[in-house]
């Protein structure tokens, strides 16, 4: 699933060529991308015309695409989905689901969705913030983030610190991967109670996520494979990077100690058992 850097990514390269630009016509390949919007396939394809794309915008890992007429076009990636721009009538991508054309036969946008998790839909009223995404809090690279605020949160729970970093109401942004790679280079183990972590520890811990996203940011994000890439069709290279995520049975980076998987809320959570120790039992009293 695309964290925050990925997502950014795609906007950013949205934003070089989205802005100004006035829909001409919608050509929906496949019903399924659109299933969330409220009139359907036809009127998703006849409504979208003749509206004017303003700045793309993100919170968290959650993209969309405001029009100038307040509306926006929500976009929820999923799993595969992919944003491309390409020449007008050139070959679509593979497993291409939406296509765009626009009034001034510039470039045209396609929506590919291999597993079609993913999807768009008509937000109305939602160019500023989409009431889809108004519960999900602020990331870490927000202006307004209150980050003493989020502190004083986050140590008040009593969930274990990954839980706790994946909850999009707490903080917004970061995932499965981005999780465990923050989790390493602050040294903490991910069952670490969160209300047994000083400020301090905490702060360190924001720290070391922004370090991780901040790298992921400037490698393009984290490809596998071709179900994550960019608007140009580029893959991100932060994965060649990635200190435990994928690593199991490898060497620690900084102790060499072997990476070990561990199951986690149907997932895996990857980590360094000599670098992040298992946090003791609380001791109750008698």
């Amino acid at each position: 699933m695309p964290e925050l850097p990925e997502v950014e990514v795609v906007r950013s390269g949205l934003a070089a060529a989205l802005p100004g630009r006035t829909i001409a016509g919608v050509t929906v390949h496949h019903p399924r991308p659109v299933r969330r919007h409220a009139g359907g396939a036809a009127d998703f394809a006849t409504g979208l015309v003749g509206r004017t794309f303003t700045e793309p915008k993100r919170r968290g890992k959650f993209l969309w695409l405001p029009f100038t007429d307040g509306d926006a076009l929500m976009a929820h990636l999923g799993m595969s989905g992919q944003f491309r721009l390409d020449g007008p009538g050139s070959p679509p991508p593979p497993q291409c689901r939406v296509e765009f054309t626009f009034t001034d036969g510039g470039p045209e946008l396609r929506f590919a969705d291999q597993r079609m998790f993913g999807g768009l839909w008509l937000s109305p009223g939602g160019a500023e913030l989409p009431v889809e995404v108004a519960h999900i809090a602020r990331d870490l690279f927000d202006p307004l983030l209150d980050t003493e605020a989020l502190v004083t949160d986050i140590r008040r729970r009593r969930s274990g610190i990954k839980r706790v970093l994946l909850n999009q109401t707490i903080v917004s942004g970061i995932g499965n991967i981005y999780a465990d790679e923050s989790l390493w280079l602050a040294r903490l183990h991910y069952e670490t109670s969160a209300d047994r972590l000083t400020r301090q520890r905490i702060r360190e811990l924001l720290d070391a996520a922004r370090e991780v996203m901040a790298g992921a940011l400037a490698a393009g994000g984290t490809s596998f494979d071709a179900l994550y890439v960019n608007v140009n069709g580029s893959s991100g290279y932060f994965g060649r990077s990635l200190a435990v995520y994928g690593r199991e049975d490898q060497p620690c980076l900084r102790c060499g100690a072997p990476i070990v998987r561990e199951a986690f809320m149907n997932r895996s959570s990857y980590l360094c058992r000599s670098c992040q120790r298992r946090p003791r039992p609380a001791v109750t009293p008698a």
